[in-house]
């Protein structure tokens, strides 16, 4: 498949993907998420044993395009089910994949950007890396990646995270195991690589066991919480404040919430 918005290579069992929007900051759209399943997709069906995760340019992934937030105000329930439900099952291809991922995070990864990063097994981050559920800021609810956030890193640090919507660094987010290594960007791919070839060293059927096994844990209840979060996902955005929310980024102005 020729992919215009990833790029996807191999290299000695690895296969990298990148997230290939460099002059959006590797913004999220439909053709991103689409690609992304299919490249999951390809690469289940390669030799690859490992997969790394990065972003072309400056950013990992600045979250939702502006294009596709305009977009999001006209449209029906049933299509916001569908788009809640497709990001939905992205994110948990990720958490599901059945080969170790590796996040290597090279700049800012907001709001889906941070579920992208979040969600692999592992995850590299330089320093001036910035996180953030910036959901709650546009009248939003981060309703899919909080199903497993709360699992993550506990009710208090999600709360936080989730409820303010504040933006955060590397470092912090090590604290609170959501960054595995805080790693110099003349690093980062190469020590990506090093923890793959570490783990290429154990019997792949071994590493893939042992992840469904931790999977496996949580599975029934995260599949009725994210099955929760689509809907909740949908439902916000018939909400005066999520039109406001959105209008007010877009006009780049203060919003000004009537709370309904």
């Amino acid at each position: 498949m020729e992919y215009k918005t990833i790029q996807l290579s191999y290299d000695s069992g690895v296969a990298t993907m990148t997230l290939n929007r460099p002059e959006k900051r590797n913004a999220v759209s439909s053709a991103l998420l689409e690609e992304l399943l299919a490249g999951f997709d390809e690469i289940e069906q390669s030799s690859a044993q490992v997969v790394i995760l990065t972003g072309a340019g400056k950013a990992f992934c600045a979250g939702l395009d502006l294009e596709e937030l305009k977009n999001l105000l006209g449209k029906t329930h049933q299509q916001n089910v569908e788009d809640s439900a497709r990001t939905g099952r992205i994110f948990r291809r990720i958490y599901d994949f059945p080969l170790p991922t590796i996040a290597a995070v090279n700049g800012a990864a907001i709001a889906g950007g941070t579920g992208f990063a979040t969600m692999c097994d592992f995850t590299l981050a330089v320093p001036e890396a910035k996180f953030g559920y910036t959901e709650v800021r546009i009248g939003f609810v981060p309703a899919i990646v909080s199903s497993m956030l709360v699992w993550q890193v506990g009710h208090k640090i999600a709360r936080d995270l989730l409820m303010t919507g504040r933006l955060f660094d590397a470092a912090e987010a090590h604290r609170y195991g959501l960054v595995n290594e805080v790693v110099e960007p003349a690093r980062l791919m190469t020590r990506a690589r090093e923890l793959a070839a570490l783990l290429m060293e154990n019997s792949p059927s071994s590493v893939r066991a042992t992840k469904r096994l931790i999977n496996g844990f949580i599975a029934g209840q995260l599949d009725h919480q994210i099955g929760q979060a689509v809907e909740d996902n949908a439902r916000i955005r018939a909400t005066a404040d999520f039109r406001e929310g959105i209008s007010s980024f877009l006009e780049k102005r203060k919003p000004g919430w009537s709370g309904h």
